[in-house]
């Protein structure tokens, strides 16, 4: 199978460049698919620590005061299965939303095809204030 390429983006707009995650099965679960994302985002993050953590959610509050070290080299690492916890937490509670193709996935059990090349966007969603 061909590298399926994953987009993060907001109402803002694009959220980074695109990530390719190569031999990925012709179907996968949309848990799964996150949990790779993340898990990709992450390491890329780990191996270069000099830029701040962009990823499809936020760090714990624990991980943010570490990351506030003076100098950016000496942030920790993140663990990855934590940032795919909060990530699967975040789906649920529609904190963004994973489209495949030209639809919306609903549940992180749903089958995703990854034949064909579809388009795969995360798109993260702002909470409104005050409502």
């Amino acid at each position: 199978m061909p590298p399926v390429h994953l987009r993060v983006e907001s109402p803002l707009g694009p959220a980074g460049p695109a990530l390719e995650l190569p031999d990925l099965p012709d179907r996968i679960r949309a848990r799964e698919l996150i949990r790779t994302h993340v898990r990709e985002e992450v390491a890329r993050y780990n191996l270069d620590r000099s830029l701040p953590f962009q990823g499809l959610v936020t760090p714990t509050a624990a991980e943010r005061s570490l990351n506030t070290a003076v100098r950016r080299t000496e942030r920790p690492a993140l663990d990855w299965e934590e940032q795919a916890d909060l990530a699967e937490r975040a789906f649920e509670k529609q904190r963004f939303v994973l489209i495949v193709g030209d639809r919306q996935v609903e549940s992180l059990e749903e089958e995703i095809d990854l034949t064909g090349e579809p388009e795969i966007v995360f798109v993260k969603l702002i909470p409104l204030a005050g409502g």
